[in-house]
């Protein structure tokens, strides 16, 4: 019986942070609407629902995104008014407001959730039967459920943005360490075209994963611009190793692509795959200690974890230039390309990458 229990549970248990979440947003909309509906005539409903529309992960997102709402609300709620009394409740008045609530919402650099939020606000307190009366009653349910969600947003996750780029970091450290620990027993044991495949496949999840992990870096450093409860210096610091991290599951992709394509041509002897199974064994075993050698905060770099590495990098190198009469040109290139990318990876390691401090990052 004990067992059954567990087991029923563990689905639960192993996403606790996303029970936590809806939780934490059931009880906030509820609370929107107990306080909409105490304060204001029909209140609670609007309230309710904006609430759920602005609650986040953090309460970095929650207040950016939260004002931002209510701007963008009490704007398309004053247009409306005027598109109402110009044209009445109809097909002009909606999109009209729609329009000119989007272009306000791009304007205010919300993002691709919250810029949608806006004109559903904006539509809710036009709705029918819309006065100047009902829009300042719905306007105010908007502040309420907004402010609700903001201040619950709080407990929506049990870390900070910057403890949620260090999870982040670590995650896919570990995942791009595996990935190379794989590759390099695959090399040992004379890998077909069919296993470079799959890490040619685990590579490419990795890269889709970089977005999330620049853009929990840039929420990192954007809360510690405001909040006095982060230090900015730190979130900077993370969103530098962000990067690296990202320059670093990038090298790994191209690895990846270097074994896929030697493998359709498959004629690397045993002793090159032997030396490049050694080279990234020790690039697993870089990455692994990077993440396992730093504290909580991510303060400090063990530089000789990419000193060994840059020295295993160049052992594969002088290897591989001893043996350029046995394989062909174009396999020799690709093995270089690993080298080559392996001495990319010490860089990102310690974070003597020019590549990573020198170029001035862009919105795009």
């Amino acid at each position: 019986m004990k067992r059954l229990i567990k087991k029923a549970l563990k689905p639960f248990l192993d996403r606790k942070i996303w029970l936590r979440q809806i939780t934490v947003a059931a009880i906030a909309s509820a609370t929107a609407w107990l306080v909409g509906d105490s304060v204001l005539h029909h209140g609670g409903v609007v309230a309710a629902i904006v609430c759920s529309l602005t609650i986040r992960i953090s309460i970095h997102k929650s207040v950016r995104e939260g004002f931002g709402q209510i701007i963008g609300t009490a704007i398309g709620a004053v247009i409306a008014l005027i598109t109402v009394n110009l044209f009445n409740f109809g097909f002009i008045s909606i999109a009209s407001t729609m329009l000119l609530c989007a272009v306000i919402a791009r304007g205010l650099r919300l993002d691709e959730v919250a810029s949608i939020n806006v004109p559903v606000t904006a539509l809710i307190v036009m709705g029918p039967g819309i006065s100047e009366s009902t829009a300042t009653s719905r306007l105010l349910s908007t502040l309420i459920g907004a402010g609700i969600g903001i201040v619950f947003s709080y407990f929506s996750h049990p870390s900070t943005p910057a403890g949620r780029t260090i999870e982040q970091i670590s995650g896919i450290g570990r995942k791009s360490a595996r990935l190379l620990s794989d590759m390099a027993n695959g090399l040992r044991a004379d890998y077909t075209q069919q296993e470079a495949g799959k890490w040619l496949t685990r590579g490419r999840v990795l890269i889709e994963l970089i977005p999330s992990i620049r853009s929990q870096a840039a929420e990192a450093t954007s809360y510690a611009k405001w909040s006095p409860l982060a230090e900015l210096d730190e979130a900077q610091l993370l969103a530098l190793r962000a990067t690296a991290m990202e320059h670093t599951v990038v090298q790994v992709r191209g690895i990846a692509r270097a074994l896929f394509d030697a493998a359709i041509e498959g004629d690397l002897p045993e002793d090159i795959r032997h030396e490049m199974a050694i080279a990234l064994k020790a690039a697993s075993q870089a990455i692994t200690s990077k993440i396992e050698s730093v504290n909580e905060k991510f303060q400090f770099v063990d530089v000789t974890i990419a000193d060994h590495l840059r020295i295993q990098a160049k052992t594969l190198s002088n290897a591989l230039l001893e043996r350029n009469d046995v394989i062909s040109r174009e396999q020799m290139l690709r093995c270089m390309t690993v080298a080559s990318n392996i001495k990319i990876i010490s860089d990102s390691l310690d974070e003597s990458s020019p590549a990573l401090g020198d170029i001035e990052s862009e919105d795009i």
